[in-house]
């Protein structure tokens, strides 16, 4: 049975709609922060879960993106756009209730098994939900002010949640102090906190009202309209790129603060402020990249940020020599600053090279096809990433110059790759690769990457005062699937605002942190 979507709204409603919708974005990043990235990692580890197992949760919610795709057509056939949106989303968070309660009412050998089973509900739920929010959302906000109002959100719910990073960090590096057998309690208040703030999140969400729908003439089928980028040629050279790229970012990046914790053996408030300073950092060169790459081209900018993202892979393998040394957390700060300054533009390069490939009209199909791409490749990275770590196990490649002369025998190691090292080294090859394959893509406008770096490194000279990155490799696999079956988004390409339509996003994302 069709539901007929509500009137339109007033100039009073549609701001009370827009200050809800705001609402609902930071009390949903809390949600996402409590439950996701350092924090899911820590409680991994706690729970004494392989690299593999980490790897298969890193996994998980890339791969339940796919689930937009028939939930497009189940929400097409019946515009119950607010319904399906809200209900998936309640549903979404009991799973977080299911993982608080995991020290008091599971046995220790089916942990594992619930929190994985959490994960995956979660991520399923998320992706039915992010399928019925972003139409609904597109129809509420006013065209004109996408870019700003979604800009303002972004703005609001990351400073919250840097704000909820910290202050658990240090709740639980407390906890720690105080009752170091019995942590698992502290991630459980942790998953409740986040439970609770995924409630108001969806409270906020029943609010919203459903404007009244003009989209009635329906689409041919979704899966017909993404063979098109397929038959590109230089598209689909930019769709290897895509891909490998992806995959060995992903590769690598889930495991970050596990090799901070178990490896180098810092505390989880460490952890969290070297995650903010990367978030922050990210946040300030996104716009920085945004003018190079009007200025220059988006394959140039990749050019630049691909390689860099990549030797702060290979830079881990430094922080250990091969034990942890005096300058380990300097180089720690470093390699984040680095990564944040990486991750911005490729996620910018990225996410609109494939917009200014894609034909006049046709820009959503092609969107989606690259969305698709980078989906599979980080969903299947982790896994293997994981079982590498736990293959490389054991395994020490060493090399040693020595002197010897009447005064003594000195020796002096100058490689020495252990487990984490080889792994590390892999994940920087691969990426390599991936940078060598866009040199294949043809894009009007690329200048060659040193010019592109000649020219940042003046500008920071001049603007080096204040350093602002957000580890969100996983927000360019993330795509409105929805707006496949949107004629006007199929005519004008979408808006500027677009991206930022994703927000009952799969709060079990294990971020690269």
């Amino acid at each position: 049975m069709e539901r007929t979507p509500g009137e339109r709204l007033t100039d009073e409603q549609l701001r009370s709609a827009l200050r809800n919708v705001i609402r609902h974005g930071i009390a949903g990043q809390a949600t996402v922060t409590l439950t996701g990235g350092v924090f899911l990692v820590g409680l991994a580890v706690n729970l004494g879960l392989s690299n593999t197992m980490i790897g298969f949760l890193a996994a998980i919610p890339p791969l339940m993106q796919f689930l937009q795709i028939p939930s497009v057509a189940v929400i097409d056939r019946y515009r119950a756009r607010k319904p399906i949106c809200v209900y998936t989303a309640v549903f979404s968070r009991l799973p977080w209730l299911l993982v608080a309660l995991i020290p008091f009412a599971f046995p220790t050998e089916f942990r594992t098994t619930v929190l994985v089973w959490a994960i995956l509900a979660n991520a399923a739920l998320a992706a039915v939900s992010n399928a019925a929010w972003n139409p609904w959302i597109r129809d509420l906000v006013p065209q004109e002010q996408l870019g700003s109002f979604f800009g303002r959100r972004m703005s609001l719910a990351t400073a919250a949640a840097l704000v909820v990073s910290l202050v658990a960090g240090g709740y639980l590096d407390l906890w720690k102090r105080s009752a170091p057998d019995h942590e698992i309690y502290a991630y459980s208040v942790l998953y409740f906190a986040g439970f609770l703030t995924g409630l108001i999140a969806v409270r906020y969400l029943r609010m919203i009202p459903e404007p009244r729908t003009d989209h009635t003439e329906r689409q041919g089928s979704v899966f017909k309209s993404l063979q098109g980028p397929f038959r590109d040629a230089n598209f689909k050279k930019l769709l290897v790129f895509l891909g490998s790229w992806n995959f060995a970012a992903n590769l690598a990046a889930p495991f970050f603060t596990v090799y901070m914790l178990t490896r180098l053996g810092l505390a989880m408030s460490t952890v969290v402020v070297l995650s903010v300073l990367s978030q922050l950092t990210n946040l300030f060169f996104y716009r920085v990249w945004g003018l190079y790459a009007d200025r220059y081209s988006h394959k140039s900018i990749l050019r630049v940020s691909g390689p860099l993202f990549m030797g702060c892979i290979l830079a881990w393998t430094f922080t250990t020599m091969p034990e942890r040394h005096a300058l380990s957390i300097p180089l720690l700060v470093v390699i984040h600053i680095l990564m944040g300054i990486s991750t911005a533009g490729v996620m910018l390069g990225s996410n609109n090279i494939g917009l200014k490939l894609a034909p006049r009209g046709m820009a959503t199909p092609y969107l989606a096809a690259s969305s698709l791409v980078n989906s599979v490749a980080a969903g299947i990275a982790p896994i293997v990433g994981g079982r590498c770590v736990d293959f490389f196990v054991g395994h020490e490649l060493s090399w040693t110059l020595r002197w010897t002369s009447p005064q003594g025998d000195y020796q002096f190691r100058t490689l020495d790759f252990q487990t984490w090292d080889f792994f590390f080294f892999l994940a920087f090859a691969l990426g390599l690769f991936s940078v060598y394959r866009l040199s294949s893509v043809r894009e009007r406008g690329e200048v060659r990457g040193r010019v592109v770096v000649h020219d940042l490194v003046d500008t920071m000279r001049r603007r080096m005062g204040s350093l602002s990155t957000a580890g969100g490799l996983r927000r360019m696999i993330h795509f409105p699937y929805s707006l496949l079956r949107d004629k006007n988004s199929w005519r004008n390409g979408p808006s500027v605002g677009d991206s930022h339509l994703k927000d009952e996003s799969s709060d079990g994302n294990l971020r690269p942190q």
